[in-house]
């Protein structure tokens, strides 16, 4: 990843940048000059922050009140949000419910991040940022059902899992669309060795804990290259708005992916995210 890129006085803030491509991110983007803002579970957040000279947050995605009360510290501190990357995912083995009372993957992986992305909106636009979403190849296997999205009918982790990278995918082209002066792509960043899949099935955390994954997986440095393309480089010029890439080239999407689709899930996020907080608030 040989970018030369000033980045002086860009405000980047990364969910789920202790580990992985989100920590491999930030050190190329803090050499870069960027004043980096990460989130995390972990003390590892904290231990990167140190080692980068940068913010951090301790952020639980599980939590629409921690959401909440991230999205206000960042509005606190920061008068200006550049790039809003939304890197938080992982793949939940058994169906497990939120306190907000929502199915913890789709939580997890796509209405947190939303929610976020909606707090942020005034600044982003005002600051004519930059949404990038984490998504993954896994979005073929996704099956949007409006009429379950929480997957009470059926649950299988991997489909849920596909079913959030494909939101993911969905929510970008609705920010280009509905967030003036906001670009918004979506990236796979390849089979990464990361810890991602800690809560997922034996089967997936065995293939990535086995010695198998050195034949199989990227390191998180390579599986960020795509992401600091993406920052780096011009939206309308190098990438397209709204367009999910793989390898800093479009790749390969869900036949679910269309504009239709895109505008429905935003109203449908809203509408989970306003049930939640009538039973919560």
């Amino acid at each position: 990843m040989q970018m030369n890129k000033d980045l002086k006085d860009k405000v980047i803030v990364i969910t789920g940048g202790s580990s992985g491509i989100g920590a491999a991110a930030a050190r190329v983007l803090t050499g870069m000059g960027a004043q980096l803002v990460i989130s995390g579970r972990s003390g590892e957040t904290k231990r990167l922050a140190a080692e980068l000279n940068c913010d951090y947050y301790l952020v639980d995605y599980t939590s629409f009140t921690a959401v909440r009360q991230f999205a206000q510290s960042l509005l606190d501190k920061y008068p200006r949000i550049d790039v809003l990357v939304n890197n938080v995912g992982g793949i939940i083995s058994n169906r497990r419910m939120t306190e907000d009372g929502h199915e913890m993957t789709l939580q997890v992986n796509h209405l947190s991040g939303f929610l976020l992305t909606r707090l942020l909106r005034e600044r982003l636009e005002a600051s004519e940022g930059i949404v990038i979403n984490t998504s993954s190849a896994a979005n073929t296997m996704g099956q949007l059902n409006f009429d379950d999205p929480e997957s009470e009918q059926r649950y299988s982790a991997m489909r849920a899992y596909g079913t959030a990278k494909l939101m993911n995918i969905l929510h970008a082209m609705e920010i280009s669309r509905r967030f003036k002066g906001v670009r918004a792509a979506s990236f796979h960043p390849g089979v990464v060795t990361t810890g991602f899949a800690r809560e997922g099935s034996s089967i997936v955390k065995w293939f990535y804990e086995s010695p198998l994954k050195n034949l199989f997986m990227i390191s998180p440095e390579k599986g960020a290259d795509t992401l600091v393309w993406l920052i780096t480089s011009e939206a309308g010029k190098d990438w397209k708005e709204g367009e999910y890439y793989y390898k800093r080239k479009p790749g390969k999407k869900n036949k679910q992916v269309n504009t239709g689709n895109a505008q429905k899930l935003w109203e449908a996020s809203e509408q989970l995210i306003e049930q939640s907080k009538r039973k919560t608030w």
